[in-house]
């Protein structure tokens, strides 16, 4: 992960419309680069691996349908790197059960690009948040068990009666105090711009710096910006991807606006990402093809993309 002071020095000299107007043009000049043994500052090589969320099976998960083990195994069918936990379809938090999916894992070569916490830190009571911070920690603690690096984690929706502002102050004065424990088992915390108050990147960033530690990052949704009259979606996802660790990938935004993917790709690629490029499907909740053949197709673009605009 950089260093907060270069990410900051990133976001000085490169704006974010030069970023979506950077192109790379005819494919990835990095990575053949690469392939000829020419120099390339590795800080800049990008490294995309492939990842899937269990969300996208979440009809299958919730129902009884798929185990979370027979998921991990789904991912060595679909020719995956690793899988994303997501935390509300594990049937235990007890060690012994945590281990047991550690060790599937490895023994498949299967990686485990993060878990995910539901908790809102978005509380104006002090208790509530308190009780937010607690439930974070627990999940950095599973997290930390299932031998993953990454906690992906959710601002809110903004409450009745508050101010934006006020629900930003409370998402950095919890995830402060988040970071500093995460930061001790080595865990990084992952902000989703998911729905509430994370939806807007010029707010993603300010918790950044604020927060302002080695932890804090974004787990970059590319689809959930609200645009704005200065920026739309893919110049939301550009000024974010200096902080990002994982990005969660669908074909469409929130609207129903299709996503140029490609495009997407090359902003990553130009900015030198490394992290996973991890599948939330949830094309069937809108009357879209089913996972069990929707989530292959967006995996193998996805697979697709990594091997044209990645170092690997």
């Amino acid at each position: 992960m950089k260093s907060t002071m270069a990410r900051r020095n990133f976001l000085k000299t490169a704006g974010a419309g030069a970023l979506v107007g950077a192109g790379i043009a005819g494919g990835a000049p990095l990575a053949r680069a690469a392939q000829t043994g020419a120099s390339v500052n590795l800080s800049k090589r990008p490294r995309m691996l492939s990842s899937c969320c269990a969300y996208s099976y979440r009809e299958l998960l919730t129902h009884g349908k798929m185990t979370v083990e027979e998921f991990i195994l789904k991912a060595v069918e679909l020719g995956v790197d690793a899988v994303d936990m997501t935390v509300y379809y594990l049937k235990s938090t007890e060690p012994a059960y945590l281990d047991s999916l550690r060790q599937l894992a490895y023994k498949n070569a299967v990686g485990f690009s993060g878990a995910a916490c539901g908790a809102s830190m978005v509380q104006a009571d002090a208790a509530k948040r308190e009780d937010a911070l607690r439930q974070i920690k627990k999940w950095v603690d599973v997290t930390d068990r299932l031998g993953a690096s990454h906690l992906r984690i959710f601002a809110g929706p903004l409450p009745e009666g508050a101010t934006l502002q006020q629900a930003t102050d409370w998402t950095v004065e919890t995830m402060q105090a988040a970071c500093g424990y995460a930061a001790e088992k080595g865990i990084l915390l992952g902000l989703e711009d998911h729905f509430g108050v994370s939806q807007s990147a010029d707010v993603c960033l300010e918790i950044m710096r604020r927060v302002n530690s080695p932890a804090a990052a974004i787990n970059l949704d590319l689809t959930h910006f609200v645009p704005t009259p200065t920026q739309d979606g893919y110049a939301q996802i550009a000024a974010c991807i200096p902080y990002a660790t994982v990005a969660h990938v669908r074909d469409y935004f929130d609207d129903g606006k299709p996503l140029d993917i490609e495009r997407v790709w090359r902003m990553f690629a130009e900015a030198g990402f490394k992290g996973y490029m991890a599948v939330e499907y949830d094309a069937d909740s809108h009357g879209g093809e089913a996972a069990v053949t929707g989530v292959p197709k967006l995996l193998a673009k996805t697979r697709e993309l990594c091997r044209k605009y990645s170092s690997v």
